[in-house]
């Protein structure tokens, strides 16, 4: 590189690694448009949330790699051209901060989307502190300069991937989603007419947008259970944004009749 700086090195290579999560959360959404199959009974709505978790690691595994070059240039320096750096990063703060704007009406609602639009938002702010780092460099000569900021690009990009890491990975371990209350679900379906008791009751992401549920609902006096199922399922949608419930009713009139009533049941 002309510049020999590991600071823009990092802000390019977090670069390249937000293009590389672009193109995984584009191919997950093309993915998950695909129809369902007699094997994948979901379709592939699961891929978006792996294309999250591999975005996250990508970028974890890559800024692992510039720490460890920033420590061993804080005890060797090596000189670097500070007027490059300032003008390269210049030119990332515009684009990224662009970038990110395209992202932000979408953020809310889809984990990719979120995920592109933090990073991009911390692209701009890292390369504002590059180029901050640059001029610095270029007037005083101060070559130190470099790996700290690198370190501390690393610490803001971590910080940055680190919930998006921890989101993605507990969708892929089917915990409930962010944003769902699983008590206030329990408490809604506990309260509806007839109902005694709920049961087996499991909340998961089917994709980062998209959350599905299961239950057993034990309602001894029966009734209309297709308006029933209807109603609840409409409810479960207008209320906790619940897309695919599944639910099984039961009567309830044998003792142990259910073998996942037990709450350590999975």
């Amino acid at each position: 590189m002309r510049s020999g700086s590991l600071a823009l090195l990092a802000d390019a290579g977090h670069n390249a690694g937000d293009v590389l999560g672009l193109i995984l959360a584009w191919a997950a959404i093309r993915l998950g448009q695909r129809a369902p199959t007699t094997r994948r009974t979901y379709g592939f709505r699961g891929s978006s949330i792996l294309a999250a978790l591999a975005n996250a690691v990508i970028l974890l595994v890559a800024v692992g790699g510039v720490a460890w070059e920033a420590i061993a240039r804080l005890r060797t320096p090596s000189p670097v051209d500070g007027h490059v750096i300032a003008w390269v990063a210049g030119v990332g703060i515009v684009i990224n901060t662009l970038t990110a704007l395209l992202f932000a009406s979408g953020r809310k609602h889809d984990l990719n989307v979120r995920g592109a639009f933090l990073h991009m938002a911390t692209d701009a702010a890292v390369s504002l502190g590059v180029m901050i780092s640059g001029i610095i460099v270029a007037t005083t000569g101060t070559e130190w300069i470099d790996p700290a900021v690198s370190l501390a690009v690393v610490v803001l990009i971590t910080w940055a991937t680190w919930g998006l890491f921890r989101e993605a990975l507990d969708l892929a371990l089917h915990a409930v989603p962010h944003g769902i209350d699983p008590d206030a679900v329990r408490d809604y379906l506990v309260a509806l007419p007839g109902v005694t008791e709920v049961h087996d009751l499991h909340i998961w992401g089917m994709s980062t947008t998209e959350i599905a549920l299961t239950a057993h609902i034990v309602r001894p006096a029966g009734g209309d259970t297709d308006a029933f199922l209807a109603t609840v399922s409409r409810e479960l949608h207008d209320r906790f944004h619940i897309e695919h419930p599944t639910l099984q009713v039961e009567r309830g009139c044998v003792t142990g009749s259910c073998a996942l009533a037990p709450t350590a049941s999975v």
